[in-house]
């Protein structure tokens, strides 16, 4: 049977991830403070949330990892990540942490095994499903970032830039289109 295994779930990961590095770097130092709407995270703030955000299945799954919630301390790994995403940085800063963060959960995806992504975790009490796999589980990591760095391709719109994977697939149409001297 073929199907996602670890090596295609970091290599995926690490595709998200310069994507969303790519982004990072594109977007001037002085718009990271833009906040495209009222509540909404600022620019830089979204990215320091990005690159952060692993470590939340990594603290589940890595080391010794645990097989439910129970005895997890949440509220610890919740608290030790918003102050990292709290830390004042600067762009530059933000995206090496993109890069390092990002190359850690890669490096650890890479490493599990197919028995490790198939086993099962069990969910709090009163969640649907009541289960799920650990490959599952890990691949909401490639997930939640791909929701967020949708929202920084708006902000790139609203501070007036066209997002790379969209300039990327407008310069492949052009190519395509038949010449008009044709």
């Amino acid at each position: 049977m073929t199907y996602y295994g670890a090596t295609q779930l970091a290599a995926s990961f690490r595709t998200v991830r310069q994507n969303t590095i790519q982004i990072a770097e594109e977007i001037p130092d002085t718009q990271y403070g833009f906040i495209p709407a009222e509540g909404a995270r600022s620019i830089g703030d979204t990215l320091a949330h990005i690159a952060v955000a692993p470590q939340f299945q990594l603290s589940l799954h890595g080391g010794e990892p645990c097989s439910t919630f129970e005895g997890f301390d949440f509220m610890a790994v919740i608290k030790t990540m918003a102050d990292q995403e709290a830390a004042e940085r600067t762009p530059s800063q933000i995206v090496e942490l993109l890069k390092t963060e990002g190359e850690v959960c890669a490096s650890f995806l890479e490493g599990v095994s197919d028995d490790f992504l198939a086993g099962a975790f069990t969910m709090p009490a009163g969640s649907s499903p009541a289960s799920k796999s650990r490959f599952e589980m890990l691949l909401s990591v490639k997930e939640h970032e791909m929701h967020h760095r949708g929202q920084l391709m708006l902000a790139e719109r609203l501070i007036g830039l066209v997002p790379h994977l969209t300039r990327a697939r407008l310069e492949y149409a052009a190519a395509q289109a038949p010449s008009a001297s044709s």
